[in-house]
């Protein structure tokens, strides 16, 4: 399996997760949320700031459709995170001298093959 090919389907696993499974997911708080409510120490949570924001509370602000919302914010965060994360991988990637850049090339390429005459 190339290296591309791997991409390709971790990109479209990572889509299909977050755009269609991802409306599945339990709506029951998680562990720490429980243990929150029953303890009283959620009695003292506020709203987040950006809990307007367009896409706050796990959906896509204007969009109505529960499944459409919450499908397409989690598309749009797997798209962020593609961005982020692959430029800041692009932009702290080794690079090698310009040298042996060069070399390297040259040990890839094809050799010609003999010509007789």
């Amino acid at each position: 399996m190339t290296t591309k090919r791997f991409f390709a389907g971790f990109l479209l696993v990572s889509l299909v997760l977050a755009g269609i499974v991802s409306y599945y997911a339990s709506a029951s708080p998680d562990g720490l949320e429980k243990v929150a409510e029953d303890k009283g120490i959620s009695a003292k949570e506020k709203d987040h700031s950006l809990k307007d924001s367009p896409f706050g509370d796990y959906g896509v602000k204007g969009i109505e459709n529960a499944r459409l919302s919450g499908g397409l914010s989690g598309v749009v965060g797997v798209g962020a995170v593609l961005l982020v994360g692959g430029g800041l991988f692009w932009a702290v990637r080794r690079r090698g001298a310009p040298a042996a850049r060069d070399a390297g090339r040259d040990e890839a390429a094809p050799s010609e093959p003999a010509r007789k005459g």
